[in-house]
């Protein structure tokens, strides 16, 4: 585990180093009124990631950042878009991100992820695991993780997401393009929704029947869901986040014509996926016996067609 997660912030580093090489080299230049956008949301994400780090090392929940996952993202591109005086263009952008924002706040909240005390709410299980690595059960090197990793890094990884809308202001109105990438990126929350749902249903079914005293039977007797779009994709709702981040990112190629640094975000967010989905799993196979089997079976995150 401890060489899985070296790996992953090596490839983190490497990936910042290529991206920041070719914007110098072949980028265009972001226009005076871009790098004042740039900086607001950059203030805002600073303040978020202090108050994150500084609220879960004194409630011990270190989930603070999981509860503004379907927020922030959100509010730097209403930020940027207000800023920039609601141009038609970063409007559309904004108001895809709000509706992939409404939709997943409500997908973590009715898994108890939010309490009137905010500081509260459950906790993301795989932060238990984090903490037995070898290294981390030392409280100052918990807490140089919780501040690099947990609040800095993943509150800059989610600015990120939302950085293509500074480049679309001053780019003029919205064109077909613009609205045929906004109608994918919709698609792409539709998709994550019917995953979710189809999650949340087999869940709940099971622990009805658990608590009922019934049998277990197909994937009840598995512990874990292999149908619908769980039978295409073990990840089918991590394939669909990832997926119109990356349709986020079009839309600054669409205004600039070209490939353009602001694509760090959707890379990265794809990485951490890769990570967070491997110790996942690791924990899956060693929970249910026939996980393996699934694993050989279904593809990780592209959905298998045929």
């Amino acid at each position: 585990m401890e060489r899985t997660m070296l790996k992953s912030a090596l490839l983190y580093i490497a990936t910042l180093i290529v991206i920041g090489v070719l914007a110098f080299k072949v980028d265009l230049p972001i226009t005076d009124a871009q790098k004042i956008l740039f900086c607001s949301v950059t203030k805002v994400m600073l303040v978020i990631a202090a108050l994150c780090f500084i609220v879960g090392e004194i409630s011990r929940n270190f989930s603070q950042v999981d509860k503004l996952w379907s927020l922030v993202p959100v509010l730097y591109a209403w930020v940027a878009t207000v800023q920039g005086g609601m141009e038609p263009r970063m409007v559309l952008a904004a108001s895809v991100a709000t509706v992939w924002g409404i939709r997943l706040t409500f997908n973590f909240a009715r898994h108890g992820g939010y309490s009137w005390k905010f500081w509260t709410g459950n906790e993301d299980y795989r932060w238990e695991h984090v903490r037995k690595m070898p290294g981390l059960g030392n409280p100052v090197m918990w807490a140089l993780f919780d501040l690099g990793f947990i609040s800095l890094y993943q509150n800059a990884l989610l600015l990120g997401l939302a950085l293509p809308i500074v480049l679309l202001h001053g780019t003029g109105e919205p064109t077909l393009v613009d609205y045929a990438i906004a109608a994918l990126f919709i698609g792409f929350v539709l998709m994550e929704s019917l995953a979710d749902e189809q999650q949340q249903k087999f869940q709940n079914e099971k622990k009805r029947r658990i608590k009922a005293g019934q049998n277990l039977d197909g994937d009840y007797a598995n512990g874990f869901i292999s149908t619908g779009l769980w039978s295409r994709s073990r990840h089918p709702n991590y394939f669909a986040e990832q997926s119109l981040w990356v349709t986020f990112f079009l839309f600054s190629v669409s205004a600039t014509g070209l490939l353009n640094w602001t694509i760090a975000g959707s890379l990265l967010l794809i990485m951490l996926f890769r990570a967070s989905s491997n110790l996942s799993e690791n924990i899956q196979a060693g929970k249910y016996p026939s996980y393996p089997e699934y694993q050989k079976r279904v593809p990780r995150f592209l959905p298998k067609i045929f």
